[in-house]
């Protein structure tokens, strides 16, 4: 009982969020049971191992999925600046939600269950920009302006629509990639 409750404030630890690296020690005390700790308090406690646990920040996901998609992480911070200013808890009053405003049926398609999830939020709307990115041959204003208003929109347009939110939206994200290059 004593060996089990340890190994699960272990594995507690390990989980805590916020620390991405700790080094683990471990004890066995003279009833044999095992100590596991990230702070020894003795020079009975020997290293153990070395843990790396999974990004926990906004930065680790858009780092992770602009890689991922093959985008420029400037480029991904400017959308979500411009989107929610990094607040991942925004709805907009279309019904956008999350740190890069996907729509309802836009996050069903790209198979994102919470769209109020940072990481898949992140992992939505980069694969989302990557799409718009490759339909539009990499035609970053139109791609911004498809990511916007939608890929009609723009195809019937035969351009970046006439539509005020929308041009000053593809403005905004520039002027944002400019400052985060």
């Amino acid at each position: 009982m004593r060996r089990t409750l340890f190994f699960l404030v272990f594995i507690g630890c390990l989980a805590a969020p916020g620390q991405t690296h700790a080094d683990i020690y471990r004890y066995v005390d003279a009833d044999g049971v095992v100590h596991f700790t990230n702070r020894p308090t003795s020079g009975n406690f020997h290293f153990f191992r070395k843990e790396t646990l999974e990004p926990t920040t906004i930065e680790d996901y858009v780092r992770r999925y602009a890689d991922l998609f093959n985008l420029e992480e400037a480029l991904v911070r400017a959308v979500i600046k411009a989107e929610s200013n990094f607040n991942p808890h925004v709805i907009s009053h279309k019904g956008a939600i999350g740190l890069m405003q996907l729509m309802p049926a836009t996050a069903a398609y790209l198979n994102v269950e919470d769209p109020r999830d940072p990481e898949q939020n992140i992992r939505g709307g980069t694969r989302y920009l990557r799409m718009m990115l490759d339909q539009f041959n990499g035609d970053l204003e139109l791609a911004l302006a498809a990511y916007n208003a939608g890929p009609n929109t723009v195809l019937r347009f035969g351009g970046v629509p006439p539509y005020p939110e929308t041009r000053t939206y593809v403005a905004r994200v520039k002027q944002y990639l400019s400052q985060y290059r």
